[in-house]
Parts: structure tokens; C-alpha cells; sequence
């Protein structure tokens, strides 16, 4: 069996007990290895996560742990980085075993055709030819502000700052966005308004793909398009604790794990 599941969210300042929650998902993660072959992590696994020069993110030791007895034990784990856990420099690999991702990939798993990515970012270039200029103005905020998160001068420069202090604005930045999502959670936006789907439908009038398979939003999704593509948006493990699981045959399912 191979799972998929993303936006854990571990460490979040906003999740009353972020301990427990910590301790929550790696029992479901350990869970899957009764008969797991793969799994995909498809981003935004901590809340905030950076490998400072002189300190690495040992406060998730309960987290890399349970990645590490994942894949000695000879799961193949895939980790692709979402938009809070950019931040790894070859720790976060050599200390799980992890295969690391940094962009969206096409693989053929069980013969099925799978875009997977995390998903920010992915966003058809038309849609600024028709979006309202107020939405236009929050979604070129958007594409900057994840250019200076990505600018490999600028993770280093962050990189050099004492650990409390990088930790501190981190944690505070993931902190309001989660209280915000906790007060207001993200509803589907419709077929004809979700980026992701937007997104995966363009990519059709160039190529076929069986599923994909995104993070990011935090709603769960499971559509068929009119090309029979499926477009799979896989929910959190914070509040509704979801995720997908593929069968040998190629059949995959949104499931969830309460």
C-alpha cells in the first residue's frame, strides 16, 4: 500500500497542546507501516522548520525519530517541502532517510500517471488576466514573498541568526496564520474558482495525468475532470486528519484516520 498525506503542521503555536498533536500524528504515521511500501509527505509537515548554523530543529525529535524507524525500516519515505519547511540544507535527509523533493514531480506509480507537489505557488498565468486587480495585487504579494523565502542568499543570511531569535519570528509568522485558518477554515472555492484545479486543468490540454495529488489548501477534495484525471487535494492532519491511500491496482482513496 503507499499513502500519501500532508500539512501536519507539527509544532504549530496555535494547536492548544502542540505536544500531544506531535505525538498524534507519529502514531498514525508508525501506523502505516503495518503495510506500507511508500509513503509521501507532501509538505508543510512542521509548522516551521529551518537548520540554523548553529542549531538544528531538535525540538521535533519525536517526529525525526519516527521518520528514521519509517525508513530503516525499509519504507521509502518521500518528503516534498511545502511553504513552512523550505528550510533544509541535507539535515533533515541525512538524519531520516527521507528522499527529499523541492519541486513538483511527475512519477508513474502502479502505472498510474501522478503530478505530485505540495502546491503553493501553482497557479494558472492567466488567471491574472481575469482575477480583480485586489486579487491580483495579493497574488503577486504572494509569488515575492515566496521569492525571498526561496532565495538560497537570504536562507542563509536567516540561517546565521542566533536560533531564539529565527525560531521567534517563525513560529510567530506560522502561529498567526494557523489562528487565522482556525477562526475562518478554508472552504472550497468551487470547480471554476480553485486554483489547483484551475491548475490541473490547463495541464491537460498538453498531457494526460491520471492523478494529482496536492497539499497546501487544507480542504479534501477528490474531482474528476472531464478528461477523467482526478485531482486529489489531501485536507490537513491538524483538524480533519485525512489522507489517500493507493492499493496495488492503481486505486486511490481519500480516507481518513478518525
Amino acid at each position: 500500500m503507499i499513502y500519501f498525506l500532508s500539512d501536519t503542521h507539527i509544532g504549530s503555536r496555535a494547536l492548544s497542546d502542540y505536544h500531544a498533536h506531535e505525538q498524534k500524528v507519529c502514531r498514525y504515521l508508525l501506523s502505516l507501516a503495518q503495510d506500507a511500501t511508500e509513503i509521501y509527505l507532501l509538505g508543510d509537515i512542521f509548522d516551521f522548520y529551518y537548520e540554523f548554523l548553529w542549531h538544528k530543529p531538535e525540538e521535533y525529535r519525536l517526529t525525526l525519530n519516527t521518520l528514521r524507524q519509517l525508513t530503516d525500516s525499509g519504507i521509502r519515505v518521500h518528503y516534498f517541502t511545502g511553504n513552512h519547511d523550505i528550510w533544509t540544507f541535507g539535515w533533515l535527509e541525512r538524519e531520516t532517510g527521507v528522499i527529499l523533493h523541492r519541486h513538483p514531480e511527475l512519477m508513474v506509480i502502479h502505472n498510474r500517471r501522478c503530478l505530485l507537489a505540495h502546491g503553493d505557488g501553482l497557479i494558472p498565468s492567466y488567471l491574472m488576466k481575469v482575477y480583480p486587480k485586489k486579487v491580483q495585487k495579493r497574488i503577486r504579494q504572494f509569488i515575492f514573498l515566496r521569492r525571498v523565502f526561496h532565495n538560497p542568499v537570504l536562507q542563509r543570511l536567516f540561517a546565521l541568526l542566533p536560533p531564539a531569535w529565527g525560531n521567534k519570528i517563525g513560529y510567530g509568522w506560522a502561529k498567526k496564520s494557523r489562528e487565522k485558518e482556525l477562526r475562518h477554515p478554508f472552504g472550497y472555492k468551487g470547480e471554476d474558482k480553485e486554483e489547483l484545479v484551475l491548475y490541473a486543468k490547463e495541464k491537460e490540454l498538453t498531457e494526460h495525468i491520471d492523478y494529482y495529488i496536492f497539499g497546501h489548501r487544507h480542504i479534501e477534495l477528490d474531482l474528476e475532470l472531464s478528461t477523467k484525471a482526478r485531482v486529489i487535494i489531501l485536507g490537513d492532519m491538524f483538524r480533519q486528519f485525512t489522507y489517500a491511500r493507493m492499493d496495488d491496482t492503481g486505486n486511490l482513496s481519500l480516507m481518513n484516520f478518525e
